[in-house]
């Protein structure tokens, strides 16, 4: 590496500014001081402020279970947000399904179980039973209706997993009982 040659280097001398900048002003305060400022109760004090805070959140909470049972979109939870989970809440929405019947039925066999014929028990049990082969069979059926409309409509790459429990969950439940609540009517089925 060759060295500069230090004869032939001329020093330069640069006049610097006059700074005119001045201090903040104030010295900086100690760590004690802003610990001291940052200070304050995490907790409100005061009854008004305690009443105010409660009225605020309760207004809060209200808000958002209206807004989740009128289907908003931001007060939904994570699973029931985005465009294909809103698809199949308005297509299982739209049609009958075998296990929205499921709790009724439990109903009636719960109180057929208290009468003291065993052949009237073994006869509920086993009518029980094939109802609830049937509402599986209907759950299987929408779930691969929903997911097939689902890949027409948005892709087969892009749909979300975990449609078919989704729509197979939601047709379990009585129509009155779904949250978010059903936007549409029987036989309104959302276009694809």
């Amino acid at each position: 590496m060759a060295k500069p040659d230090s004869k032939t280097t001329e020093t330069t001398t640069v006049a610097e500014p006059e700074s005119t900048a001045v201090g903040k002003g104030r010295p900086t305060p100690t760590r004690r001081e802003r610990e001291a400022a940052n200070q304050r109760p995490l907790v409100a004090s005061g009854k008004e402020a305690q009443k105010a805070q409660r009225a605020r959140l309760a207004e809060q909470r209200d808000r958002a279970r209206v807004g989740l049972a009128n289907g908003e979109e931001r007060f939904l939870p994570d699973r029931d947000k985005g465009p294909q989970r809103r698809f199949i809440r308005d297509h299982v929405d739209a049609r009958y399904s075998v296990g929205e019947a499921m709790i009724p039925i439990m109903v009636v066999v719960i109180a057929m179980t208290l009468v003291q014929s065993a052949a009237i028990q073994s006869i509920t049990l086993l009518v029980l039973w094939g109802f609830f082969a049937l509402a599986v069979v209907d759950c299987l059926i929408v779930g691969r209706s929903v997911n097939r409309k689902l890949a027409a409509k948005y892709g087969a790459e892009n749909v979300r997993k975990g449609n078919r429990w989704y729509a197979a969950m939601r047709a379990m439940q009585l129509k009155p009982m779904r949250l978010p609540k059903p936007q549409v009517k029987r036989g309104e089925y959302p276009t694809a």
